[in-house]
């Protein structure tokens, strides 16, 4: 393939990750201002896998790149805040003595100039009563006596995207695409409804171009994958080895509800709560008209009929007669996620199970990658090296973290869980950072902080939920313990107070959506 300037870039299909790059690309490549054209191309005939997104805080900053206001978001994707995520029953099975849940807030554990850090603090004792009674995250920030109280993470006077604590978002996936349609189009995306037949290669085995039923030959100087786990172009057509994941992450199925509220006054909860079954886990999301439930399973350890069984009498009453879906995943990622002339965005690239929200976060990863690497002259091959090492790393790290939360669990009462402790299972990396930790606490040099997903925060809240037992061999190197005692002590007092002053989660939606 002859080396030529990159003028035109073709997108295949659509949903959140096609109409999140595109209008990323647009805008940062200039494309109203005469840069780059960017065409997408989907097929009426497919539809959209989400059934109801969680994402990760990433997304404020990308929402606001593309510039959508947070009001418009809001109301035209029925979404709710997102400050963070409860698990419940992961540790032990429902019943057994200690904490039935655990939090995993967005906001960084307090970091007072004066005060010291305080992990290592909480580990000697200095929090008060047991690590159980005050977990780390119900300790070190005020997040949580916000979240449990109802209440959101910014008040209604705030700037788009700023607040009190870190948030994200709830969505409802199919809307949200559709406001990043409209706003791709508006940015100068080219839409074309076709759907894809064949993808031609050339005599260097790059593309060609794309065989439409309906728009017929299409062509471009770059081309991004999009069409989901069919990976028509990456897969298909050019053969990217796909790394399996399924003997680490079990989770390969899921079984879904749209669950209407009872009260449209109704509490909306402002985080996701995963809670802990059988064979896997189920997520409940409150968005502003409805909740989406669902069963994230294994089928090696249970079958479709029994997971939507759990997943009913789970949500109880309130299920029947609501028809549930059926969605097949695939756990793992490509080994190269760029091959020649092809970028593979979304679930053609890869996929983790939705723990922790890596899939839009991985969505927004790869379209910042590709503008701030983006050969403009053409020369591909430097720009894909970078590319595949940066999100073959992240991919890893997001495995070792969702590991994380289920080889550390005490419970006994199924072979799903008792398999997911087996050395074998937990991920090398993993398990040299777990002997390390037995004796001190994570800490940023633990981390490749320009490909991790998640903060080293987010490392320890989950660590210590699931009570991982780190014995400091002395208590020399922390001589400031009068000062942390001091530091737990306010955050315990003003805790109540930060969620008196913040509004309720749903009249907050209602005040943000109503500009």
């Amino acid at each position: 393939m002859n080396q030529q300037p990159i003028q035109s870039i073709l997108i295949v299909g659509g949903g959140t990750a096609g109409w999140l790059t595109a209008a990323y690309l647009a805008r940062q490549l200039g494309t109203l201002a005469g840069g780059v054209r960017i065409t997408l191309v989907e097929s009426p005939e497919i539809g959209i896998i989400g059934v109801g997104e969680g994402t990760f805080p990433s997304i404020r900053r990308t929402l606001a790149r593309i510039g959508i206001k947070e009001a418009e978001f809001l109301s035209r994707a029925d979404a709710s805040f997102k400050q963070g995520i409860r698990y419940d029953h992961w540790v032990r099975e429902p019943g057994k003595p200690g904490p039935d849940h655990y939090f995993h807030p967005f906001a960084a554990p307090t970091r007072r100039s004066e005060a010291p850090e305080l992990l290592p603090y909480w580990l000697l004792g200095a929090a008060g009563g047991t690590r159980a009674d005050r977990p780390f995250a119900a300790a070190g920030t005020l997040q949580k006596a916000a979240a449990d109280a109802s209440r959101g993470p910014k008040k209604a006077v705030d700037p788009d995207y700023q607040g009190m604590f870190n948030y994200a978002y709830h969505f409802d996936a199919a809307r949200f695409a559709g406001l990043l349609a409209e706003h791709g189009r508006a940015l100068g995306v080219q839409h074309l409804q076709a759907t894809v037949e064949r993808v031609e290669l050339d005599e260097t085995g790059a593309i060609a171009g794309v065989h439409t039923r309906e728009a017929g030959m299409l062509s471009a100087g770059l081309y991004i994958d999009c069409t989901g786990f069919r990976a028509a172009l990456i897969g298909a057509a050019l053969g990217s080895p796909w790394v399996d994941c399924k003997d680490t992450l079990f989770a390969d199925r899921a079984v879904a509800l749209q669950v209407p509220y009872a009260d449209a006054r109704q509490k909306i909860a402002s985080y996701t709560i995963a809670t802990a079954q059988e064979c896997g886990w189920t997520w409940d999301i409150g968005l502003q008209e409805r909740r989406g439930v669902g069963y994230v399973y294994s089928s090696r350890y249970t079958d479709d009929t029994r997971a939507e069984e759990v997943l009913r009498r789970h949500i109880g009453p309130a299920a029947q007669g609501l028809e549930a879906r059926q969605l097949k995943l695939k756990v793992g990622y490509r080994e190269a996620c760029w091959v020649k002339n092809c970028v593979a965005v979304g679930l053609s690239g890869g996929f983790v199970e939705p723990l922790e929200s890596s899939g839009i976060g991985l969505i927004e990863t790869a379209a910042y990658f590709i503008a701030h690497l983006f050969p403009a002259d053409g020369n591909l091959a430097p720009a894909a090296r970078h590319f595949n090492g940066f999100m073959k790393q992240r991919y890893e790290r997001i495995i070792d973290f969702i590991k994380l939360h289920y080889c550390l669990s005490q419970r006994q009462d199924t072979p799903f869980w008792t398999d997911n402790t087996r050395p074998e299972t937990i991920p090398e990396r993993l398990r040299e950072q777990l002997a390390m930790w037995k004796t001190r606490a994570p800490n940023p040099l633990d981390f490749l902080t320009d490909v991790e997903m998640y903060p080293p925060w987010s490392w320890q809240y989950v660590l210590y939920g699931m009570e991982y037992d780190t014995q400091l061999p002395s208590a020399a190197p922390y001589p400031r313990r009068a000062e942390a005692e001091q530091e737990f002590a306010t955050l315990a007092r003003l805790g109540p107070v930060a969620a008196k002053e913040l509004p309720d989660h749903r009249e907050l939606i209602e005040a943000l959506a109503a500009r």
